[in-house]
């Protein structure tokens, strides 16, 4: 029996982030292994990066409920029946209910185009833009009911340019994302975060002595 953290990845679009997971766990020495992907969406390209990757997946369609619930039901099902031990959202467009997230607390992550808690919800990239700030980037977190929220497990920062537009500094912050969520599926599937009130604590973390400063 493999000792791998088991992953369960909902999607509901292309899966760049699923790819980035599928391409971690291809190397033998990846602590955790994807046994489930699911999609609220059917028809996506993310189901066939899964299929490509022989794993299994399945569409739960949320169109198919008359509540969120009775949907939420049915995809804890599932991911209890694939041994799911670690659920990872990566471009989910649901809002999850309370009564789903507390039946995954510490159990379920998240990732998000912004240096959180700064821009929560949608148009991330525009609306850092427009705010003016100098750094943007993305954030790994833990799922909890308000929206966005949770300890932070990983972030990277992207430089915003002056000449910079949301496709631009979407497409850089991209490739940031691809980096940590593997990253931070290595250090939980390791044994190496503590989660207390707000804060995570890594085991044998190496931080940056070093600041970046925008402009140089």
């Amino acid at each position: 029996m493999s000792r791998k953290l088991k992953l369960g990845v909902l999607i509901s679009g292309r899966g760049s982030n699923l790819q980035s997971l599928i391409d971690a766990t291809q190397d033998d020495s990846f602590p955790a292994e994807i046994v489930m992907v699911i999609s609220n969406v059917p028809d996506v390209a993310g189901l066939d990066r899964s299929a490509k990757a022989n794993i299994p997946t399945t569409v739960i369609n949320h169109q198919d409920f008359d509540d969120r619930e009775p949907f939420e039901d049915v995809l804890h099902d599932a991911l209890s029946e694939a041994g799911v031990k670690l659920v990872c959202l990566a471009g989910f467009m649901r809002i999850l209910t309370d009564g789903f997230v507390s039946r995954w607390l510490d159990k379920m992550i998240n990732i998000h185009p912004s240096l959180l808690p700064s821009f929560k919800g949608l148009h991330t990239h525009e609306r850092a833009i427009e705010a003016g700030v100098r750094f943007s980037g993305c954030t790994i977190h833990f799922v909890r009911p308000e929206m966005d929220d949770g300890p932070i497990i990983a972030q990277a920062t992207v430089p915003i340019r002056q000449d910079d537009t949301p496709d631009a500094l979407a497409a850089r912050v991209l490739v940031e994302e691809h980096k940590i969520y593997p990253l931070a599926v290595r250090m939980i599937a390791e044994g190496r975060i503590s989660i207390t009130g707000s804060q995570v604590t890594i085991k044998g973390a190496v931080n940056p002595d070093s600041a970046v400063i925008n402009p140089a």
